[in-house]
C-alpha cells in the first residue's frame, strides 16, 4: 500500500478499500467531468481505469478540466493519466486516443464494470447509453451542468437499476449558459459520489446516517420515466471533443 491507500483504508477500512480497488471503471471523455470524476473517484480509492478521448488540451479548459497550463497542447489522456499518478502513483490507468463512434462503444469498455459518460454531443451520448443501459454494467450519465448560481438544481436520477443520470436536464451550455467550473465539478462530483455509492452500498447502504437499505435509497428522485429522456436532445453542444465540457 502507498501513503494514500494507508490512509484510505484508515478512513473506511481495508476491505472496503479492496472491494473499491477490484472495479474497473471506464472514463468516456477526458474533459471537465470525465477529468474531474476520475480524480473524485481516485481519490476515493478506486483504482484501474480505462480513460477515452481523442482531443487535446486547450486554454480554453483550463477554467474546469483538471489540467495545467503546462499541459496544453497535450492529448487529454495522456495529460490526464500523468495528473492521476501524481495524486496515487499505484493506479492502473489504460489510455485510448480515439472517439467514440457507433462501431467503438459496445466494445471499448469491455472488462469494465462501471463506465462514466462524460461526452460532448448528444449523438456520442446517445450511442454510448444504448450500448450499456441494458448489460451488467453501471453507467452513469450526465445532462445539464451550465451557468452558474444554480448548483442545488443538479440532482441524481435513477433511471434503472444500473443507469443514473447527473444533472438539471435544462441547463445546457453555450453562449448564454457556460459551462463553468462549480456546475461542472459539482455534477463530476456527483457522478463519482454515484459509482462510489453503488459499489460500497450494495450490502451496507449509507451507513453514516445509519440506512441499511440497497441502493434504491441512496439516490433521491426516483425512477426516471423513459420518455425523460427525450431531454437529452440538443442539450449539449458539441465543443470540438468528446469531452464534456
Amino acid at each position: 500500500m502507498n501513503g494514500l491507500d494507508k490512509a484510505l483504508a484508515a478512513t473506511f477500512g481495508e476491505e472496503k478499500l479492496r472491494r473499491l480497488q477490484q472495479v474497473r471503471i471506464g472514463v468516456a471523455g477526458a474533459g471537465g467531468l470525465g477529468s474531474n470524476a476520475a480524480l473524485f473517484l481516485a481519490r476515493s480509492g478506486f483504482k484501474r481505469f480505462k480513460i477515452v478521448d481523442f482531443d487535446r488540451v486547450d486554454y480554453s479548459n483550463l477554467n474546469r478540466q483538471f489540467f495545467f497550463y503546462r499541459q496544453v497542447g497535450e492529448e487529454k489522456v495522456k495529460a490526464l493519466k500523468e495528473n492521476l499518478l501524481s495524486v496515487s502513483p499505484d493506479l492502473e490507468i489504460e489510455i485510448s486516443v480515439e472517439r467514440i463512434d457507433g462501431e467503438s462503444a459496445g466494445r471499448i469498455f469491455t472488462g469494465c464494470q462501471a463506465v462514466v459518460e462524460a461526452l460532448d454531443g448528444v449523438e456520442y451520448k446517445k450511442l454510448l447509453i444504448e450500448a450499456y443501459m441494458n448489460t451488467d454494467i453501471l453507467l452513469v450519465a450526465a445532462s445539464g451542468l451550465g451557468g452558474w448560481g444554480e448548483t442545488d438544481n443538479i440532482r441524481v436520477r435513477r433511471v434503472k437499476d444500473n443507469f443514473f443520470l447527473v444533472g438539471d436536464l435544462v441547463s445546457g451550455a453555450g453562449p448564454d449558459c457556460p459551462a463553468l467550473a462549480p456546475g461542472v465539478a459539482v455534477t463530476a462530483a456527483k457522478q463519482a459520489d454515484v459509482v462510489l455509492s453503488y459499489f460500497l452500498g450494495k450490502t451496507e447502504g449509507r451507513g453514516c446516517r445509519g440506512v441499511k437499505e440497497g441502493p434504491g435509497r441512496i439516490f433521491g428522485g426516483g425512477h426516471l420515466r423513459d420518455n425523460r429522456l427525450g431531454t437529452l436532445s440538443g442539450q449539449e453542444q458539441h465543443r470540438g471533443g468528446q469531452g464534456h465540457d
